[in-house]
C-alpha cells in the first residue's frame, strides 16, 4: 500500500512539473520577453560593433623567401645515391 501511495506520489509530482513548465513555455507574456530579447540582442551587436577598436595592419613585406643559391657552399645530397655509396 505504502509503495502504491509514494508511486502516485512520484507520477503526480511529475506530470505536474511537466504541466507547470509547458504552460510557462507556451504563455503569451514568455513569447513577448523571448522575441524583445532577440531584438535587443541585434541593437547590442550593432552598438558593440561600432565601439570596436580596430588595430593597424603590421605583417607586411614579412616573409623573406629563401633562395637556394645564397648557401653556395651547401652540397646537395640525393638519398638513393647515398645509399649506393655506402657498399
Amino acid at each position: 500500500m505504502l509503495k502504491e501511495l509514494k508511486n502516485i506520489f512520484f507520477i503526480l509530482s511529475i506530470s505536474l512539473f511537466i504541466f507547470l513548465t509547458l504552460k510557462y513555455y507556451f504563455s503569451d507574456n514568455n513569447k513577448k520577453n523571448s522575441y524583445r530579447s532577440l531584438m535587443l540582442i541585434d541593437q547590442k551587436i550593432e552598438n558593440f560593433s561600432h565601439n570596436v577598436i580596430l588595430l593597424g595592419d603590421n605583417t607586411k613585406n614579412i616573409i623573406e623567401y629563401v633562395e637556394k643559391t645564397k648557401d653556395k657552399n651547401k652540397k646537395n645530397y640525393n638519398f638513393w645515391k647515398l645509399l649506393e655509396n655506402n657498399e
